[in-house]
């Protein structure tokens, strides 16, 4: 399960790992609150969630407020991206049991917004989409009220796993292009810039009442001119919510941080992409595509009443 990229890693004129992360990205410890439930009940039902795997800084938050993204398809990744730190491997076998599980877990914590997503399995033939459908089923014929995000990877480009995940009837359909087209090779290795875009593309067309979403992290090497003509085609698809974040380094071993960016900044990168047409942006150094979902998709419908505005969460 060794990381391997592709390329040496890029590396900033001066080591901003060694520096202290400015005020605005200090986050507190997981503890407290509704942590100790939750990380008991995904031992025991075997669940993987994305805020353990991916070390994400709002687990903490997230978790004493009882809100997790869960993360299926296992926990090894046929990928070796450069900026995540879940493991990367040859994954064993498909848990077709683990739907259910997800169920359960969505039930016992009385959610009304959820967040689902996973690993790449690109050995599959579908990359995983048939399990992301069973998990929807499942979690509606527990919870019917439940409101279901989908953060998907791009199974290759395979259009068929993409219509069964639509057919499925998520309330938001999420995929991120993570970073800027140059920064692909070292951030994204086995992905394609392009072949992500055209999932959005093909989203918007199978489904045009569906939400779509996308995301980037800012910090790993792209200058703004770069940044702002991809956030442009990323609107060109008709995604409707725009998700952009500070980047920050799991391990040395990733690629390194070459910029904290300022909240001013975040501010003026959310006002850039309104204006592109996005109906909603979440712009912010903790802002990560799942944290905070719910009052996304609140903001989205706020924007324009004719879409529904998916359940307030609850536990």
């Amino acid at each position: 399960m060794s990381r391997t990229l592709k390329l040496p890693l890029l590396q900033p004129e001066r080591d901003l790992s060694r520096e202290r992360k400015p005020d605005w990205l200090r986050v507190r410890f997981p503890g407290g609150g509704e942590y100790p439930r939750l990380a008991s009940l995904f031992t025991r039902l075997r669940l993987h969630t994305v805020c353990e795997s991916a070390h994400c800084p709002n687990m903490g938050e997230c978790w004493a407020h009882g809100t997790a993204t869960f993360m299926i398809l296992g926990n090894v990744c046929t990928r070796s991206c450069g900026f995540c730190a879940v493991p990367t491997g040859r994954p064993q076998g498909l848990d077709l049991g683990e739907p259910a599980r997800v169920g359960e877990a969505v039930e016992s914590l009385r959610l009304d917004y959820v967040v689902i997503t996973s690993v790449n399995r690109d050995e599959l033939p579908d990359g995983g989409a048939s399990l992301f459908a069973a998990t929807v089923r499942e979690i509606r014929r527990r919870c019917s009220q439940t409101r279901v995000e989908l953060l998907i990877p791009d199974f290759m480009g395979n259009a068929q796993a993409l219509a069964e995940v639509i057919e499925a009837a998520p309330d938001v359909l999420n995929h991120n292009l993570e970073t800027v087209p140059r920064l692909y090779p070292w951030m994204r290795p086995q992905a394609k810039f392009t072949r992500s875009l055209e999932l959005l593309r093909r989203a918007k067309a199978m489904a045009p009442g569906l939400p779509s979403k996308s995301g980037f992290m800012v910090g790993a090497g792209e200058a703004m001119k770069e940044l702002l003509d991809a956030m442009g085609q990323v609107a060109d698809t008709g995604c409707d919510i725009l998700t952009i974040g500070q980047y920050l380094r799991p391990t040395k071993e990733h690629h390194p941080v070459f910029k904290y960016y300022h909240p001013d900044e975040f501010d003026e990168i959310r006002r850039r992409g309104l204006a592109m047409g996005f109906r909603h942006v979440e712009s912010g150094p903790l802002v990560r595509s799942s944290y905070h979902a719910w009052e996304q998709a609140k903001a989205m419908e706020n924007s324009d009443p004719r879409i529904p505005c998916p359940g307030r969460p609850t536990v």
